[in-house]
């Protein structure tokens, strides 16, 4: 199955939201898998994105007025069509970012799934909700869920539909417009999937999308956004929350990790090995939630490391846009130099590679095999730096107790996967680790994908969550509404003030001894 043809490109490139995007500079997309030429995309500026925003603020005004089901009946439609489109969707996802059609496959899912979840639960979450008023009887309170307006999006090049669109769902069901700055060499795969939102009927200009570099473009979107939501590394992040707090306006961001795995003895080590070549080693280990650390009980480390390398060594790496291959390439020769960085100061000072280690030119230009360190320590650039690369390093320890402390021992907090010999064991493990989500028996599928559950880190590894009721509350202001009546706060007319103002005290005093007060 080849990369998407020309004139998929070019119907796409039509959807930027830049006036006459073929007169301006235009950047070239390459097929990471080859690194060949696929097409070009206009390059916007500042004032793309100001006027993107402009016509979006204005559109916002008409879509926040529609009842919430109208809404959520074009994200019902569009599930369907990511799931129709599934195939054409994951070919761009390969084309441009070089994963094996399983990670691409994990993205296209995400949208449904989360299309799916909001579309059903918006009306409920989005409700105006009674509250406990100041007197019971007499005022009458009422929250409502106003959308912030405009919300920006920055995504990135690793999952580059879903941490696009997956994050703008809830935003344009809670009643915003949202513009979007793709990763410039990632910009046809938000472009992707917002041609399907299009054809859903989402007017265009309620979700604009505006490629160009991140300190023009992103930079004019933080500017002028009414709420920010990035997804990148921590560095980054901190830089666009202070801009953020300047402005006074929203942000949430999922950031950097150095996720930590733990194998207690008792676990079903042969298990933990095939699911640890999916934890460390999904699009690459190019994933913000992938792990990069694994603690050991000593009296199974040997066994478990024969085991895992034995599991990579089977690994089957390919480019090929169909599935079969358990891992495709990294994005770029960057990505690539930072892995054969981290593996070679490594080595260079005593550690041991037991599978992988190699870049694998014969298969692509990023290339790199799948490796499992030994006898790293704190010296070693990979210790405690996020490689955001398929290297992973393996740490025996003494107890549980240890594993926790050292898988702690980060300023992150993103995710961390925990195996025992019972889930009950693994469970109490799991609640000790300082990280956002936690899977017990998997890596880290089962929380991102349990939309219910809200998803994010703690410490430097991001603030605010996506998915669950936070991941749509988060792109809305909270607005108390309360009704006096019968008597307003001045007392009633025949009563003299000094007497109202010796009732109040003794009034409060007995709504203590009301149900939920």
């Amino acid at each position: 199955m080849p990369a998407p043809t020309q004139e998929t490109f070019d119907r796409l490139a039509a959807l930027v939201a830049i006036d006459e995007p073929q007169q301006r500079e235009q950047r070239a997309v390459r097929e990471v898998f080859t690194g060949r030429e696929l097409a070009t995309i206009p390059v916007g500026t500042a004032d793309d994105a100001a006027a993107a925003i402009s016509k979006a603020r204005a559109a916002q005004r008409e879509w926040a007025a529609r009842p919430v089901e109208e809404r959520a009946a074009i994200f019902r439609r569009y599930h369907r069509l990511v799931l129709d489109h599934r195939a054409e969707l994951m070919d761009m996802a390969q084309a441009e970012t070089g994963k094996a059609r399983v990670a691409a496959q994990e993205e296209v899912l995400d949208i449904a799934l989360n299309a799916r979840y909001y579309a059903t639960r918006a009306r409920r979450l989005l409700a105006p909700r009674r509250a406990q008023g100041l007197f019971p009887g007499l005022t009458r309170t009422i929250v409502n869920h106003v959308p912030k307006g405009v919300v920006g999006v920055i995504s990135p090049w690793n999952y580059p539909m879903t941490l696009a669109v997956s994050d703008a769902i809830p935003a344009l069901i809670a009643g915003n417009a949202v513009v979007i700055k793709p990763d410039s060499s990632t910009p046809y795969c938000a472009l992707a999937c917002v041609e399907l939102l299009y054809e859903a009927g989402l007017p265009r200009e309620l979700f604009a999308v505006v490629p160009g570099p991140g300190a023009v473009v992103g930079g004019e979107i933080v500017q002028r956004s009414d709420y920010v939501m990035f997804t990148g590394s921590t560095a980054t992040g901190r830089t666009l929350a202070t801009q953020a707090a300047e402005r006074l306006i929203g942000f949430s961001a999922e950031l950097g990790g150095k996720n930590a795995m733990i194998v207690a003895q008792g676990a079903d080590l042969r298990a933990v090995a095939q699911a640890a070549t999916r934890a460390c080693f999904s699009n690459a280990g190019q994933l913000c939630i992938s792990i990069e650390r694994i603690y050991v009980e000593e009296g199974v480390a040997d066994e478990f490391t024969k085991a895992f390398a034995d599991a990579v060594a089977g690994m089957r790496l390919g480019a090929e846009y169909e599935f079969g291959p358990a891992m495709g390439s990294l994005v770029s020769q960057a990505q690539l130099d930072t892995v054969q960085e981290h593996v070679r100061d490594a080595l260079n000072k005593g550690a041991a590679v037991v599978a992988g280690g190699q870049h694998r030119p014969d298969l692509g230009p990023f290339f790199h095999e799948p490796t499992v360190l030994t006898g790293v320590t704190e010296e070693m650039t990979c210790y405690a730096e996020e490689t955001f690369g398929p290297l992973v390093s393996i740490y025996p320890v003494a107890s549980v107790d240890e594993a926790i402390e050292r898988a702690n021992s980060t300023e992150y907090g993103l995710n961390a996967s925990v195996w025992a010999a019972t889930a009950k064991e693994g469970e109490a493990i799991a609640r000790r680790v300082h990280a956002g989500t936690v899977n017990v028996n998997e890596g880290y599928g089962p929380a991102f994908g349990s939309t219910d559950a809200p998803m994010g880190g703690m410490g430097a590894s991001g603030m605010g969550r996506r998915h669950g009721a936070d991941g749509l509350l988060k792109y809305t202001e909270s607005q108390t509404v309360a009704t006096q009546r019968l008597i307003d706060l001045g007392g009633p007319s025949w009563l003299p003030d000094a007497a109202w103002n010796a009732v109040l005290p003794h009034a409060v005093r007995a709504m203590a001894l009301l149900p939920g007060r």
